[in-house]
């Protein structure tokens, strides 16, 4: 057995309906693989529907596992409304809750606009507190003992420059999960987080710099155990905490992360990047979103 391997036993989530935010792509698809591997029926959602579409009949295939695509901007209350009403429709009750939705700019702050800042803010923070409030209203309504998993990151702690928007934002929903894991504890809902730190998606981080930054600052040689994260190692630790073996556990933030957040701030290395190379960092980002929205 190793780290790329499940962790929990064959039928862990029977019984379970979990919704996860972000869940087309990435670590979100990669969590909600793993929860329908162990028996949990899976509701996606995210704005983009036809890339939710794709990911749900991939992971139908794969894992024989019942899951529905709904999408979902997660700043609208409406929509959210519109997702835990149709995941009852479809599998009865909503057990757990991922919030995995996320935006991020690297970027020194100076050069955003308030806009820019608003838009990470409101996904990353008011997004996550709309989900959660909607459905701790359904849960403490029908006495249900749901579970919420937020996913975090090690510089909500720290700070990190570079990334001051998401770090507000994302201290923010720390301070969330503390003080409703404190309040709803006495009606069974227990939330919790994960802190991960570098868990690259295939080509992620080359896709953000240009190829002789993405050599400088890789992850690998800053952190103590000398590689990222892998994605089951992510989903294993996700899987544990959404399930009732976790039922004594409340109000925590785990740490995932190599041992990175012992060195503290993330991106506070980007502090040698020069006026010059932001500007290609922009031109390198630039060009990944629009490659992006061709390809949807």
């Amino acid at each position: 057995m190793g780290y790329k391997e499940g962790m929990l036993r064959d039928g862990a989530l029977d019984n379970k309906t979990v919704i996860v935010t972000g869940g087309g792509t990435g670590l979100g698809k990669s969590m909600a693989t793993y929860f329908l591997k162990l028996g949990a029926n899976v509701v996606i959602c995210s704005r983009r529907l036809e890339v939710l579409e794709t990911t749900a009949k991939e992971l139908e295939e794969q894992t024989g596992g019942q899951i529905l695509a709904i999408a979902c901007d997660v700043r609208k209350t409406e929509e959210i409304e519109n997702v835990i009403t149709k995941s009852i429709e479809k599998f009865g009750q909503v057990d757990g809750l991922v919030n995995n939705s996320a935006g991020n700019f690297i970027s020194p702050t100076e050069r955003l606009s308030y806009k820019a800042v608003d838009t990470v803010v409101d996904i990353v923070l008011r997004g996550t507190y709309y989900f959660t409030l909607a459905l701790g209203k359904y849960w403490i309504e029908n006495k249900i003992k749901g579970t919420v998993l937020n996913i975090s990151t090690t510089y909500a702690w720290t700070g990190s420059g570079w990334v001051v928007p998401s770090a507000m934002a994302k201290a923010g929903v720390l301070a969330m999960t503390k003080s409703l894991a404190f309040e709803w504890a006495e009606h069974g809902i227990r939330l919790n987080a994960i802190a991960p730190g570098p868990f690259p998606t295939k080509g992620a981080w080359d896709r953000l710099f240009p190829e002789e930054l993405a050599k400088k600052f890789s992850f690998e040689n800053r952190i103590p155990l000398q590689r990222v994260g892998d994605h089951q190692e992510l989903a294993n630790l996700a899987a544990y905490l959404v399930s009732d073996f976790s039922a004594y556990i409340t109000g925590e933030v785990i740490t995932l992360d190599g041992g990175e957040v012992l060195s503290a701030g993330q991106f506070n290395f980007l502090k040698e990047v020069s006026e010059d190379q932001w500007d290609a960092i922009e031109d390198q980002i630039k060009n990944a979103n629009r490659n992006s929205k061709k390809s949807e």
